[in-house]
């Protein structure tokens, strides 16, 4: 009796499997994407799903040797502080982000300062011709001997090239622009990702090659392909910022060979991106004091900043009041606002309501809670705040104001920058030459003004 048939279908946008074909995604929510899979992208399926063994049974933990990760720089600072502290061979890491924030430009730029230490690098371009990456090499400065261009889409004269020459690194831009001749789907779909980042995979850990590949992103802000491509790589970097701004951010999502807390930051300049030095004066201006302008401090990694909370409040005209953050948690906002109405009698329930961080940071952690209340505080009474001060806390449901770690390097770093006053929740034993205001309670805040 025939073996019977297993019908499997796949969504296009983010890869849910399914036995049968469905109209909508259970996962990703995209309409009309299922298509069923052959038998031989069934078979592709099951070959990037086995993991790979290399031993025969399970070994003791203490018996196992520690394998020492060696990295070279790639003379990039903020690349790679990002990175962990450096480029590991054999890994594969993957960047993504939204068109012409720039990570062509810093791949081209990377290839060319690893270049000049004489490691021979190979750019690989699915999108643009050579003479074009020519073109802007000349502007970043990218132009070497060691570096080497390849303009190619098919996976299999890409691994003739790397057969024949013995590279160090290897960028691929983009991994939705190469395909395999093995497989009949089109480029970019889940089946042809899946195969092209499983056979570059393999080919990065036989040969101790560092490779990036650049992916695109969707809509929403992740990056196109199947989850799994984020899972088989070592390394997912996103660069984040608008093309209308010159900084740029750089943060790590995975790193298997470090931490995933750091940022790089970089300026656009017309050498292309450089890594930012004086990173302290882009976040925060330093003219005169303004209503509803307060200074805060946020870690990113190990580097602190000193950050812009601006706040508007103005008479609402509507029954609803508005509510609207950019960088900040609007949930978050939310409570602030009903705990100051509880605790300090401030209308606000009458009052729009909008908070902004300058710079274009998105504030993850909950420190600048005390600057978000001093910035609204602020806007109400249409006082200003000094820009020698700096407000560091976080405010719990109860109206207490907590302290929050770091807080020796968060003060350092503000008289490191000119700040004479910091409203935080305790006092510290540093000798610093800035005073410190130890604030308890979010009542209390009421007095500074």
């Amino acid at each position: 009796m025939a073996k019977k048939k297993t019908s499997l279908f796949e969504c296009q946008s983010c890869g849910e499997q399914s036995t049968k074909w469905l109209g909508k995604c259970p996962s990703c929510g995209s309409w009309d994407s299922f298509i069923e899979l052959n038998h031989d992208q069934q078979e592709v399926l099951k070959q990037t799903s086995k993991v790979i063994n290399t031993q025969t049974k399970a070994t003791p933990i203490t018996q196992i040797k520690q394998d020492d990760v060696i990295r070279f720089s790639s003379n990039n600072d903020e690349f790679d502080l990002v990175l962990g502290g450096g480029i590991v061979p054999g890994s594969l890491t993957l960047i993504g982000g939204s068109p012409g924030v720039g990570k062509s430009t810093l791949l081209l730029k990377v290839a060319g300062s690893i270049a000049s230490s004489g490691k021979k690098v190979l750019y690989v371009s699915g999108e643009e011709s050579a003479g074009q990456i020519k073109l802007r090499a000349n502007r970043l400065d990218a132009n070497h001997d060691n570096v080497y261009l390849l303009s190619e889409i098919k996976l299999e004269e890409i691994q003739d090239e790397l057969l024949r020459v013995d590279y160090e690194v290897v960028i691929i831009d983009s991994i939705q622009t190469i395909y395999s001749s093995n497989l009949t789907s089109a480029p970019g779909s889940v089946s042809q990702v899946r195969e092209i980042t499983f056979e570059l995979m393999r080919k990065a850990k036989e040969s101790n090659i560092a490779m990036f590949i650049i992916g695109h992103i969707t809509k929403d802000g992740s990056i196109a392909g199947p989850r799994v491509l984020e899972h088989m790589v070592d390394t997912v970097l996103y660069f984040e910022g608008e093309s209308s701004k010159e900084l740029r951010m750089l943060r790590g999502f995975k790193n298997r060979f470090g931490s995933t807390s750091e940022i790089g930051i970089f300026e656009m300049t017309a050498e292309g991106l450089i890594s930012a030095k004086d990173i302290a004066s882009k976040f925060f201006d330093k003219s005169k004091a303004q209503s509803g302008s307060a200074l805060t401090i946020s870690m990113e990694g190990s580097r602190a900043l000193i950050l812009e909370v601006q706040a508007l409040v103005t008479e609402s005209t509507y029954p609803n009041p508005k509510r609207s953050a950019t960088g900040f948690d609007a949930n978050r906002l939310n409570m602030l606002l009903a705990l100051l109405e509880k605790k300090i009698d401030l209308p606000l329930n009458n009052y729009d309501v909008f908070i902004n961080i300058s710079g274009g940071i998105k504030i993850k952690e909950s420190s600048a809670d005390l600057a978000v209340v001093a910035a609204i505080i602020s806007s109400f009474r249409d006082r200003p705040i000094s820009k020698e001060s700096v407000f560091i806390g976080e405010v719990s449901l109860t109206g207490e104001i907590k302290d929050v770690y770091s807080i020796d390097m968060r003060l350092k770093e503000a008289q490191a920058q000119g700040i004479k006053k910091a409203v935080i929740a305790q006092k510290t034993k540093l000798k610093l030459s800035l005073k410190e205001f130890p604030v308890d309670e979010v009542s209390k805040m009421i007095e500074l003004f």
